[in-house]
């Protein structure tokens, strides 16, 4: 396993760095991020995405099925001095917030959902009229895109594309590199659960959501904090083949609004 994933407190601050330098930014040309908006984090983990928002005066809400990890979220807002709600909690089983939400982030959690279609509805459900939800996720096939990062094992911690194997061979490798059982269910739900650029899109034309913008990177903007890499859009004649776009894809920006 990669020692941020061991470190929350640094997996925390980085996502916060990347938050405050690249999704801002990116969001501040479609909407303006002020004091008093409220903003919806779903898969909050322990929050550092919010952190930037909350500096600035939003009222932000993060909601994530690990009880640990809201622990962590409200335990590193409190450190930094900062106001955040944060629920333990399936999104869907909260039958209502006080208010619906000017933006709604879902960042690298779409592609551990099985009932994607269901889970894109109820982000509607959520959204203010005139709100955004921004979705970011990495495309299946890039070459980290199985989240084999979690591996305890430090050669398969690194090693790119070995989860496009099939399943079987898939299962055995992770076996044969020393990884636990409940590690190996996790990475081949992850891998039943995979998001195509090609998936995400088809389930958009049945969906009430009209697309604001999208781009694929490169390199992703979070590995400027993890990696010390400046980030890179696809080229565009890349970007527009699909299929193989998802190779190089490691992160894909959304941005939806309600129809």
């Amino acid at each position: 396993m990669q020692e941020r994933q061991r470190d929350r407190a640094r997996y925390f601050r980085e996502l916060a760095s990347t938050s405050e330098r690249y999704f801002i930014p990116y969001l501040s040309d479609f909407m303006r991020i002020e004091s008093g908006m409220n903003v919806l984090e779903i898969g909050c983990g322990e929050g550092g995405n919010l952190l930037p928002f909350a500096r600035i005066g939003c009222s932000v809400t993060g909601v994530d099925l690990a009880a640990n990890k809201i622990a962590n979220a409200e335990a590193f807002f409190a450190e930094a001095g900062a106001e955040g709600k944060f629920i333990a909690s399936d999104i869907f089983s909260i039958k209502e917030f006080e208010s619906t939400f000017d933006l709604i982030i879902c960042h690298d959690v779409l592609e551990h959902i099985g009932d994607k279609a269901g889970f894109m509805s109820g982000v509607g459900r959520y959204l203010a009229p005139g709100g955004l939800a921004f979705i970011a996720f990495p495309a299946w096939q890039m070459p980290f895109g199985g989240h084999q990062q979690i591996c305890r094992s430090r050669v398969l911690s690194h090693l790119p594309f070995f989860h496009l194997l099939p399943a079987p061979l898939y299962r055995l490798v992770l076996k044969a590199g020393g990884e636990e059982d409940y590690r190996i269910r996790e990475l081949l739900d992850i891998k039943s659960t995979r998001l195509p650029i090609e998936l995400f899109e088809k389930l958009l034309q049945a969906l009430p959501f009209g697309v604001i913008d999208h781009r694929f990177y490169l390199i992703n903007p979070h590995y400027e904090a993890k990696f010390g890499l400046k980030p890179r859009l696809l080229p565009h004649l890349l970007a527009s083949v699909p299929y193989l776009r998802d190779f190089f894809s490691t992160s894909c920006f959304y941005l939806l609004r309600g129809k």
